[in-house]
């Protein structure tokens, strides 16, 4: 019998405002990439877990992420981000993680 693979759970948020930091580094394509603080408001998971509910207090948290943008579709307001499992945990558990300021 196969072993049944743990659940990856990703909260995503609405992006309601972004922080360029300045700090900058160019790819092999020679695309200039910035470092961002992206904040969001939390709204949910993501489709792919339809059975996890969000705890009340946490509906609407605000959450800064830190993230490497490039292109412009990156600096968007009012669309969807969803968060990298580790980042959730970290979120859910209200503990630290390195990219979230």
């Amino acid at each position: 019998m196969a072993a049944v693979a743990p659940k990856v759970r990703k909260l995503q948020g609405i992006v309601k405002s972004i922080e360029r930091t300045g700090e900058k580094h160019t790819d092999e394509d020679g695309n200039v990439w910035e470092k961002s603080i992206f904040t969001l408001n939390l709204t949910g998971f993501s489709k792919r877990t339809p059975d996890e509910l969000l705890a009340k207090e946490l509906v609407g948290k605000e959450v800064k992420l830190i993230r490497w943008a490039c292109f412009d579709w990156h600096f968007k307001l009012g669309v969807r981000k969803t968060l990298e499992p580790d980042e959730t945990e970290a979120v859910l558990k209200g503990a630290k993680h390195p990219n979230i300021a």
